[in-house]
């Protein structure tokens, strides 16, 4: 390691709270930021009103539930420990009384299961059922993705080997095979009777969905049964769901694969994708719908378990955009032209179908494009109702079967997520009004204020300016700019609905408090502002366009009389960490000192996490624009200190990404700290990591940038 270390007594310093100068009274610690639990998963029961959500808390992962006529939150398990392994897929029963859920996360390339806490017994991918009236959870066998059968008997689910079954009360017959297929088998999905089970096949270059028919109640250890391709082709095709009479399969289907067409680079138009309709018993199937040339050919998400729903009144609902801002819209389940729900230049982006089949509920940020409030609209058109409003952050809506109350998780400037609900007459309340830790510093936290940088190629960028309280106005403070990665992320004027941008803006806040001005940019390629924002020329591996915006958020804050120059600092993750290498690689005289914390350096080589085929000697001309679209193609220019922070069991970064660097730092004998966290992977999993990430990247920028004092002003 070269220069000074993380020193323990810095870091204790920032965990209880120190004075930092005279003129700095104590400050609270940087652990408390990140001391709230925060929700993760939402899912509501088929019946009886119940929604069931999981909470992350200090490391341990918990499931909850909440239901009529209180809606008080109640824990159903009693895991404690911070050991790393992630918890979610929750999925109730037919009959509302038990849940099924996940435990363990997807193996890497190597097939290894995420085990940050280096448990000695390993750590496996297993589902697990408890009851909603509370008790002991149940292991019931290795595996992911389960589909509980609508009679109530048994449920399917994935292993490493195909489609398996098993009851659901661990009784007999033990769990059996339904059938193995080549391909990634997901989306399991149980027609309304239970006798057919469809799902898709995703082959890499292709797709397919397939429906499986049998006979499940024997005892015997195999099951007879058959498969049914619906309209095969050579494009990729997913997310089957079913007809309200079991009969029919509609699904998305998306153009084959351009070897041509690398990830991280602008797409406003492509061969549009389409809606198919296909016979559950012959496979035979016509496209009920395609999507226009030019804007919304591609195909962009939205944030669901499901991208499309097959409606009770015979339509199907899907999001599109096709005037450049992802909506929603429905058409007829026998074709014609889709009725268009959601007008506006705003995105949709959570969405859940209600108890009624009729009702979709949906999140966007309408009328207000850093922040996002709920609202519902019936499938078959007319004007979007709010449900929520005001300075809030409201997302994942979970409309309960009640047919009146809302589940949903929120936030805003001051307070951290946490779950909460709408009544039948739109009241907004907590779920858990004491949620909050007797450490956080509610009181202490500010409101940041919405501004727009002006990029040095002359286009806009949105931002969030956070600027400490009782500033002089002789002052010049420390500054420092925060990147987001993604890079399809977007930052709020709040605290995010995304766990490590909760974090992030915590450690904001924290440093806000120590007397930094703190500037979140929305650079270019984010989502939040459109597909032409999102889709910016010349982005990514074709050109980092988006370093433009940076550089134009580093000349704003140098321009504030209440910023020092001498004292602006970058700090980001992943694709954060690729733009704060640009930045101290192409402008260490304006960036005095950054936090890179698993970034992208070299285009080439990590693109092969998204391409695993990919070889740039099969792309030349891409190749050489990738790597002068890398942080590494300029490194001789790299001055600025910086710390360096990486799990090595990174599934969307290489670890070698950092070593890289690394080695290219010490050769420039560019001052380089490092923090290096044995198996971790990109998103922390270990409460533990996230203290130690955000303890030393406070620690380092205040030490490269200095605490607030009259010599420095």
């Amino acid at each position: 390691m070269n220069g000074r270390g993380l020193g323990c007594y810095a870091l204790v310093l920032l965990s209880f709270g120190v004075a930092a100068s005279a003129e700095t009274r104590e400050v609270f610690p940087v652990d408390a930021m990140i001391a709230p639990p925060f929700p993760v998963d939402i899912e509501a029961a088929p019946s009886r009103g119940l929604v069931a959500f999981s909470m992350f808390d200090h490391g341990a992962r918990n499931i909850w539930l909440a239901g009529p006529p209180e809606y008080e939150a109640k824990r159903l398990t009693a895991y404690t420990q911070d050991d790393g392994i992630e918890l979610g897929q929750l999925t109730f029963t037919a009959d509302a009384t038990q849940i099924v859920y996940a435990r363990g996360g997807a193996p890497n390339a190597a097939g290894e299961i995420a085990n940050p806490a280096a448990l000695t017994g390993g750590v496996d991918r297993s589902l697990w059922i408890v009851d909603t009236e509370g008790g002991i959870p149940r292991r019931l066998d290795d595996g992911w993705g389960a589909a509980p059968h609508p009679e109530g008997k048994y449920f399917a689910y994935l292993k490493k080997d195909g489609v398996w079954l098993s009851p659901l009360d661990g009784g007999e017959p033990k769990p059996r095979k339904l059938f193995g297929v080549r391909g990634a088998v997901s989306q399991l999905r149980w027609s309304l009777d239970g006798s057919r089970l469809a799902f898709s096949s995703d082959r890499r270059t292709h797709g397919y969905i397939g429906v499986w028919s049998g006979q499940l109640d024997t005892a015997s250890s195999s099951v007879d049964g058959e498969i049914v391709w619906l309209d095969p082709s050579v494009d990729r095709d997913s997310e089957p769901v079913w007809s309200p009479d079991g009969k029919r399969i509609a699904f998305l289907r998306r153009p084959t694969l351009d070897p041509n067409v690398l990830p991280f680079t602008p797409r406003l138009e492509a061969s549009p994708w389409s809606l198919r309709v296909a016979d559950a018993e012959t496979g035979v199937g016509d496209e009920v719908w395609r999507a226009e040339e030019g804007a919304g050919s591609v195909y962009w998400p939205i944030a669901a378990k499901q991208q499309i729903w097959w409606t009770k009144s015979d339509r199907i609902l899907f999001a599109w955009e096709r005037d450049g801002w992802n909506h929603l819209y429905s058409v007829g389940a026998g074709g014609g032209e889709p009725t268009l729900l959601t007008p506006g230049a705003f995105e949709v982006e959570h969405v859940a179908l209600g108890p009624d089949s009729e009702t979709v509920y949906f999140s966007s940020n309408q009328d207000d494009p850093d922040r996002r409030h709920l609202w519902k609209v019936s499938v078959q058109g007319g004007k979007p109702k709010a449900i929520t409003k005001g300075n809030g952050i409201e997302w994942s809506p979970a409309p309960s079967s009640d047919g009146e109350t809302v589940l949903l998780f929120r936030s805003d400037a001051v307070l951290p997520a946490r779950p909460a609900m709408v009544d039948g007459r739109n009241r907004l309340r907590d779920l858990e009004p004491d949620f909050l830790p007797a450490e956080f510093p509610a009181k202490e936290m500010i409101s940041p204020e919405a501004v727009t940088i002006t990029a040095v190629d002359g286009a806009e960028a949105p931002a969030q300016l956070f600027v400490p309280r009782n500033l002089r106005p002789d002052e010049r403070r420390p500054a420092v700019i925060f990147l987001h990665g993604g890079s399809r992320r977007q930052m709020l004027l709040g605290w995010n609905y995304m766990q490590y941008y909760h974090y992030n803006y915590g450690v904001m806040q924290y440093l806000v408090s120590r007397g930094f001005v703190v500037l979140s940019l929305n650079y270019r390629s984010g989502i939040g502002y459109g597909m032409v924002f999102r889709e910016a020329h010349e982005y990514g591996v074709t050109g980092a366009s988006e370093f433009r915006d940076v550089l134009g958020a580093g000349l704003y804050l140098r321009g504030r009389r209440d910023v020092d120059p001498a004292r602006i600092g970058v700090w980001g993750g992943s694709y954060g960490g690729y733009l704060t290498a640009h930045a101290l690689a192409r402008a260490s005289d304006l960036f005095a000192a950054g936090v890179d914390v698993h970034g992208v350096h070299d285009w080439r080589e990590d693109m092969r996490i998204f391409v695993p085929t990919y070889d740039p000697k099969d792309y030349p001309q891409q190749s050489k624009m990738a790597w002068e679209s890398s942080p590494l193609y300029f490194v001789d220019g790299w001055r600025s200190p910086v710390l360096l922070i990486h799990g090595d069991d990174d599934r969307n970064v290489f670890f070698s990404q950092t070593a890289t660097l690394v080695r290219e730092l010490r050769r420039l004998n560019v001052r380089t700290e490092t923090l290096v966290i044995p198996d971790e992977v990109h998103f922390f999993l270990r409460y533990e990591s996230w203290l130690k990430v955000s303890r030393a990247t406070v620690e380092f920028l205040l030490e490269e940038l200095g605490e607030p004092d009259a010599s420095r002003r």
